[in-house]
């Protein structure tokens, strides 16, 4: 009897990989939760409460870098060293983590560990599971490497910290800066090094590449394409939507934070034009979910505000260590937008027709995205008197997994902190992951119902 009534609750868990997927990073969250309440992992040696141990173990899993207290100084080193590895394991992935050491002892992958590990790394095929677990594990290995190296010689040789501590400063933020975490060990982020592009360049380079997503990656690192008879790259459409859109939306971004705050005094406006443009750069970069910061957020008009949030909602590449809607979703909706004003019957880009269930998956996760950040701006709202600017700011960082913020996270109430924390998971794994994970079963319909049209606007 009791062999009958565990099976179903196993198959609910192992039907769908997704289930495994989400199962996986709250139990991680609640070992990172554990060790961080431990009086051990504070710098004065007392406990730390739960809701705040739990708020900064999911803002490190889930690759945010929100805070309710200050990193550098809350923190012992224990409690620093399992932030360091939680971001790590986020960033990686669970099940993507899981899967390669399975691959590294046994030297194969069972079925369901590979359909798990294609959920995590939106592989398109079983067969290339094993290619992207490795290609994951050196991409990750190789950048956070090249940038720590840089950033600890920077941190000796330019601000004469010692030997130890410039190389756990920079591999720190190589690989916060790499997961697009964002966490810091400075209470001011990086507005220290706002005129040093040693720092700030590097740390942009490495948000930039995990932002692109890891099928990207390999693709351009491994030369994962075929020449077409013209000699040109036949890259797959994923990377060329990823590609165009990141360099676009970095390009808007840069433009937009330099014309608006140009002239304010607390931020870009004391600073000459090549450091308005720097960290420009940098802030239209950070907003694409990394949550480091090289001016003071706080200070920023709401206009700003309001550019930065519509591109922390967005995001970066999709299977990356970026959050949001993901770029390749809002370059499919306007792609849509676009055909539908021109009257054409088909959505179609760079010489090929997108099919109608990828608009349809497209919508869903924007129209998902768009109903979480509201009802989770509704619910702060009632229990916080915050400026409304600050509170949707703050949402919508904790859903695109940013880390950016205006300097409230602390001023919420416990209920609100969890708000955030529900916010920075669901962000984290994806509306439609989440929404297939808690599916107790897939739906087929064997029939076709009558069409009709109602009417639109």
């Amino acid at each position: 009897m009791t062999g009958r009534s565990t099976r179903p609750r196993q198959a609910f868990f192992t039907a769908h990989p997704a289930r495994t997927v989400v199962v996986a990073f709250a139990a991680v969250i609640a070992l990172g939760t554990a060790l961080l309440a431990l009086p051990v992992a504070a710098e004065d040696g007392t406990d730390t409460g739960l809701v705040t141990a739990l708020f900064t173990s999911t803002s490190a899993v889930c690759v945010t870098g929100l805070a309710v207290v200050d990193t550098g100084t809350h923190w012992s080193g224990f409690g620093e060293g399992v932030i360091l590895a939680l971001i790590q394991v986020g960033g990686f992935g669970i099940m993507t983590m899981a899967s390669l050491l399975a691959l590294l002892v046994s030297g194969k992958l069972r079925l369901r560990m590979q359909l798990t590990a294609q959920a995590e790394t939106r592989s398109l095929g079983i067969g290339d599971v094993r290619r992207v677990l490795f290609g994951v594990a050196g991409t990750t290995l190789i950048v956070e490497l090249a940038v720590g190296a840089i950033l600890a010689l920077r941190f000796r040789f330019g601000y004469g910290n010692s030997i130890g501590d410039a190389v756990y400063l920079g591999y720190f933020h190589a690989v916060s800066a790499f997961n697009n975490a964002g966490f810091g060990l400075h209470s001011d982020s990086l507005t220290r090094y706002a005129q040093d592009p040693w720092v700030t360049l590097p740390i942009a380079a490495a948000v930039i590449l995990g932002g692109l997503g890891f099928p990207v990656l390999l693709e351009l690192l491994r030369h994962r394409y075929r020449r077409s008879t013209t000699g040109r790259r036949n890259w797959t459409l994923h990377t060329k939507l990823t590609l165009a859109t990141t360099l676009a939306l970095l390009a808007v971004g840069t433009l937009l934070t330099c014309l608006l705050e140009w002239s304010n005094s607390r931020t870009l406006g004391p600073q000459d034009w090549p450091g308005k443009i720097l960290n420009g750069f940098f802030h239209a970069t950070m907003t694409r979910t990394a949550g480091f910061n090289s001016l003071d957020i706080g200070a920023m008009h709401a206009s700003t505000l309001l550019m930065t949030c519509m591109l922390m909602f967005i995001g970066g590449g999709s299977a990356g260590t970026a959050g949001g809607i993901k770029v390749t979703t809002f370059a499919v909706l306007a792609v849509a937008i676009t055909a539908e004003v021109g009257g054409e019957p088909d959505s179609s880009i760079l010489g090929r027709r997108l099919a109608p269930h990828v608009l349809r998956q497209a919508l869903t996760v924007a129209l998902l995205g768009v109903g979480l950040v509201m009802t989770a701006t509704l619910a702060l709202l009632s229990t916080t008197s915050l400026p409304f600017e600050q509170v949707l700011f703050e949402v919508v960082s904790a859903f695109g997994t940013v880390g950016l913020s205006t300097g409230i996270t602390a001023d919420f109430p416990d209920a609100g902190q969890l708000i955030l924390v529900l916010l920075m998971f669901i962000g984290r794994l994806g509306p439609v992951t989440l929404v297939s994970a808690l599916a107790l079963r897939e739906r087929t319909r064997r029939y076709e119902l009558p069409e009709e049209r109602p009417i639109i606007g």
